[in-house]
């Protein structure tokens, strides 16, 4: 039977045997288990007492005398141990205070450096300053005109229309009279998609739907249409309005539309019967609706000066969850933060002329900034935290103009001073770096003002920084 086989090394039986066993540790790792700390202490602390004469009785005989001598030498060995100790240990080899038990860096003579390496360090630290002085000295500069210039003519001048919208598909449609109008930005070829034969009739509102196939079109008569941009031809209609319908937006496959009629109505445009959602909260015309990025909240403002916040499952009960009434005109200007869920923004008419930031989740506004002019339109930059501004009729001189604002401070960045008469409202590419702008001038002016993306170079992934020689040394 091996030495090794039975409990003779089990846990129990090492715990319950009376024997005691030595276990020195490892032989670079001392066991404290082992070590008695307080003696050791003790020893390097304390000094031994000088002996005197009058301690050694010397009625003994020889034996005391050499015990007392020995007693000296022992205290004489001791003090010269612990003078050599402190030397070591405080002072320098030229007798100069030194502490050798204090953590501190190498001096950087004694480190030995590869040119290369070190190269490529002071390339990277000089990079970073001059990214980092340039970012702190230099604003992003607007652009001192449009980039371009198409004519517009026979646009309706009327503050409560929503005539334009830029697609997915980077198609421009934009309503002229009595005409719909579709304009490729790629190709910069237009086409007529549409013309209204009724006389008075023209179209009042446009949105694309979230795949740019579709454009919802409504109209003075208070008709609701859809229409397939590849095949130019009408889907289907949409009832439930008595008035013009001034406003319309998607979420999804609902078409969300508001009328001069006070209604809000969710087509769902898959059913036979599409009206699935009726509400009528606004005690004048609807003329702005804007639903969140996620679909969950609808934002809708009236002609009564009000802003309303719907829950996307709670519009048939007609309960709101908020209702905004900071402005003192009507509120047609409307777009939600792209990186703040729960930001709201909104503009007022001219009799407001004020921008007002609003926290969804609370219902409170948290910023106002007065424009001094009729707001018309609003565009957040995805790119870079700024909101656009466009502005119609003023009482002070601002009239007519496009302001970019920093957000969230609302300091104003600059204007755009182009068109000669009203902007009459705004839209964006889809890829967020142009805008464009209907005037009442009858001109569509393009901007550059948004830019494109800023790169985070400081942002560095876990592969690159282990991978990378300018910031680790491989030992």
């Amino acid at each position: 039977m091996s030495r090794f086989d039975g409990d003779w090394y089990s846990p129990t039986r090492l715990h319950d045997s009376p024997t005691q066993y030595h276990f020195p540790g490892d032989r670079f790792i001392p066991n404290r288990s082992l070590m008695d700390l307080d003696q050791a202490h003790t020893l390097l602390t304390s000094r031994t007492r000088e002996v005197s004469d009058s301690t050694i009785s010397f009625g003994l005989d020889g034996f005391c005398w050499l015990f007392h001598e020995e007693l000296i030498n022992a205290s004489t060995r001791q003090d010269e141990y612990r003078r050599k100790l402190e030397e070591n240990l405080f002072c320098n080899k030229e007798g100069r205070p030194f502490r050798m038990l204090v953590f501190r860096g190498s001096p950087k003579s004694s480190k030995k450096s590869i040119p290369f390496i070190e190269e490529m360090q002071q390339q990277d630290e000089a990079e970073a300053l001059y990214k980092m002085n340039t970012k702190l000295s230099q604003l992003r500069r607007l652009p001192k005109k449009e980039s371009r210039v198409l004519d517009a003519p026979r646009i309706n001048d009327d503050y409560y229309l929503n005539i334009m919208d830029w697609g997915k598909r980077n198609i421009l449609a934009i309503a002229l009279g009595s005409d719909l109008y579709l304009w490729n930005a790629e190709t910069g070829k237009s086409e007529k998609l549409m013309q209204v034969d009724d006389q008075g009739d023209y179209p009042t509102s446009i949105a694309w739907s979230e795949d740019g196939r579709r454009v919802a079109v409504g109209h003075l008569s208070s008709k609701l249409q859809l229409w397939d941009s590849e095949t130019s031809k009408p889907i289907r209609s949409l009832e439930g309005h008595d008035d013009r319908v001034g406003t319309v937006a998607w979420n999804g496959q609902i078409l969300t539309s508001g009328s001069r009629d006070k209604s809000i109505i969710n087509h769902d445009v898959r059913a036979r019967y599409s009206l699935s959602c009726r509400v009528q909260m606004h005690s004048e015309e609807v003329c702005g609706l804007k639903w969140s990025s996620s679909g969950n909240k609808l934002a809708s403002g009236g002609n009564e000066n009000l802003i309303y916040i719907w829950e996307a499952s709670m519009m048939c009960s007609s309960n709101f969850l908020y209702r905004c009434n900071g402005h003192r005109a009507a509120v047609k200007a409307l777009a939600w933060c792209p990186y703040q869920s729960n930001v709201l923004a909104s503009g007022g008419g001219t009799l407001d002329g004020c921008i007002k930031i609003w926290n969804i989740q609370k219902g409170t506004c948290i910023n106002s900034i007065d424009a001094k002019a009729q707001i018309c339109g609003l565009e957040w930059n995805r790119h870079h935290k700024e909101i656009l501004s466009g502005h119609g009729y003023s009482t002070t001189g601002h009239q007519n103009e496009l302001c970019l604002w920093k957000y969230p401070s609302m300091s104003k960045v600059g204007e755009l001073k182009c068109h000669s008469s009203r902007v009459l409202q705004l839209s964006q590419s889809p890829d967020g770096s142009t805008v464009v702008s209907a005037g009442a001038d009858e001109t569509l002016r393009f901007w550059e003002v948004f830019g494109p993306p800023v790169r985070d170079d400081s942002r560095v992934s876990d592969l690159d920084s282990l991978l990378s020689f300018k910031r680790s040394l491989i030992r």
